[in-house]
């Protein structure tokens, strides 16, 4: 069975990554290792005191975002391939990278919403970050609107 790491980030386009990820995963008789790396900040907030820390604020969004998780799971499982899911916090591109070779990937599979250019300068770009320093081959699926 071939590993096949998918990011996600529960944006509006995640839809079709995923049926993008499930068709290829078919193709490949492939296992889809779903993976969303939250913000090492999420509970942090700035206001007149400086810096504070609401863990509650992180513990909620958290269990928000495992839930999301479960449900792409079953959508996932539901369309007959193979699906496991994890959490992690810090750098996308870092972590990413580094439960794909966890996985022993042989792809990992992302999403191109099709902006460019000046985009990129600003925003920056995981998925061209990702293109130009994984070893792993990156298959991207457009998923622009």
């Amino acid at each position: 069975m071939v590993n096949i790491v998918l990011p996600i980030d529960f944006s509006e386009t995640a839809e079709k990554l995923i049926a993008g990820a499930v068709k290829f995963a078919k193709e490949t008789n492939g296992k889809i290792h779903l993976i969303h790396v939250a913000p090492s900040d999420i509970g942090f907030a700035i206001g007149d005191m400086g810096f504070q820390y609401f863990p509650e604020v992180e513990q909620n969004e958290i269990k928000e975002e495992l839930q999301q998780l479960n449900k792409l799971q079953e959508e996932i499982t539901s369309n007959g391939v193979e699906c496991e899911h994890l959490l992690r916090q810090g750098i996308a591109k870092d972590i990413i990278l580094e439960y794909a070779a966890e996985k022993n990937a042989a792809y990992i599979v992302m999403g191109s919403h099709g902006r460019s250019g000046i985009y990129d300068v600003f925003v920056g770009s995981l998925t061209k970050d990702l293109t130009k320093t994984s070893p792993i081959p990156v298959v991207v699926i457009p998923c622009h609107k």
